[in-house]
């Protein structure tokens, strides 16, 4: 009998999965699961996996990895999607994949399958760093092969199979969650005219129930990498769990926005990314403080190209290796402290400082200190506007 590692939540789809690959397929079925902030109970994971068929279980806590090796990268490079999407679970996917690989090879396994739908981004993301990482395997897609339409007959399927999903017809949310957000959709959020139910919201409080006082925090960067926060050195899964309380109390970091998918359909997505919203704002402050104006308006450009590789798929791309190179060159001096205060779902910053700053008062001051040199501006402006001058008296001016 063939092996395949299933990439394997718990949730509804994997779980279907499961019992689908060895009903259908008549596969040996390993199963590998990754505690990224999602909450795991390693204990009733394994259980329920074993319950379930699996042969073998593997369950791995990666928190420290994903933000070390994917978060922070990708916070450092400025990454975004479409201008609001941090890619929380965008930047899970590379990690997972490159893991269950590892599995795969270690069990001598000839497949691995996921429980992506055939419509979205992940299958891209399992699939083509599956295939970078290991062209040998075989890679099975449940969702895009069975016979079940819709999440209610999965529903069905799973009570069929006496299979514990926790998804039901009246609440058909999908939520993916880790440490750097979570991503909810499907149900009545499939009408983007309909305002999102309270009820799904997993770490923001209502904006308009927030405090009425202000939060104020401070953050400090070494080399563009967050390791303070208020004065005391955290470790990665502190510091950004820490935020994620803080700022989800605030109702900071609310996202409710139409997306193009990498296969051409737009998506009404929520997502959760307080740490996220909080560390990209304060991060951009301080590289507008200690970038010159060139470095700062091209890394701009990589940060959207940057952001665009990770949502993807593309993270074992050789351009997004090449990318991090610059990135890492570019954030030598983006190191400092940045003040921001947080009230009713906004986060301002308010303050930053650093040693690299190229800030100059003297400079920028209207004051009696002023040191700049005003006679030099019209030299500049003479030459700078020169050829536009030129073009005008040559009758081109209209």
């Amino acid at each position: 009998m063939e092996k395949v590692v299933l990439a394997y939540s718990g949730g509804l789809d994997t779980s279907v999965c499961l019992k689908w690959l060895q009903e259908e397929r008549h596969l040996e079925v390993v199963t590998f699961s990754a505690e990224i902030g999602q909450g795991l109970n390693f204990e009733e994971l394994r259980s329920k996996a074993l319950s379930s068929g699996a042969s073998k279980v593997y369950i791995e806590d990666l928190r420290e990895k994903f933000l070390n090796d994917y978060v922070f990268p990708a916070l450092r490079a400025g990454a975004h999607y479409e201008d609001e999407y941090l890619l929380g679970t965008a930047l899970g996917r590379p990690l997972i994949v490159k893991a269950l690989v590892e599995v795969a090879e270690m069990e001598g396994a000839q497949a691995v399958a996921h429980g992506c739908t055939g419509k979205g981004n992940d299958q891209i993301r399992f699939e083509v760093g599956a295939s970078s990482l290991n062209p040998n395997l075989k890679l099975i897609a449940p969702l895009r092969e069975w016979s079940l339409g819709s999440r209610e007959e999965e529903i069905d399927y799973a009570r069929r199979y006496n299979i514990p999903v926790s998804a039901s017809k009246e609440s058909p949310y999908s939520i993916d969650k880790n440490l750097w957000g979570v991503s909810i959709e499907c149900g009545a959020l499939e009408d983007p005219w309909e305002e999102p139910s309270s009820e799904i919201y997993q770490l923001t409080a209502d904006p308009g129930k927030a405090p009425q006082k202000s939060t104020y925090l401070k953050i400090y960067f070494e080399e563009g990498i967050p390791t303070r926060l208020d004065e005391k050195d955290l470790s990665p899964i502190e510091l950004v769990t820490r935020l994620n309380e803080i700022g989800g109390k605030n109702g900071v970091g609310r996202v409710d926005m139409v997306e193009n998918r990498r296969l051409g359909i737009k998506s009404r997505e929520i997502y959760e990314c307080p740490a996220g919203t909080i560390l990209h704002l304060a991060h951009q402050a301080l590289e507008a403080l200690t970038l010159d104006r060139e470095m700062l308006h091209f890394k701009k450009a990589v940060s959207q190209r940057y952001g665009e590789l990770v949502y993807d798929g593309l993270w074992f791309s050789p351009l997004r290796e090449a990318l991090d190179a610059f990135i890492r060159e570019s954030q030598k001096n983006v190191t400092g402290t940045v003040r921001v205060k947080l009230l009713k779902g906004r986060c301002e910053v308010v303050g930053r400082q650093s040693d690299y700053s190229l800030y100059d008062e003297r400079l920028a001051t209207y004051g009696k200190e002023d040191a700049f040199d005003h006679q030099a501006a019209k030299g500049f402006i003479d030459l700078w506007g020169l050829p536009y001058r030129v073009k005008a008296m040559r009758g081109g001016g209209k």
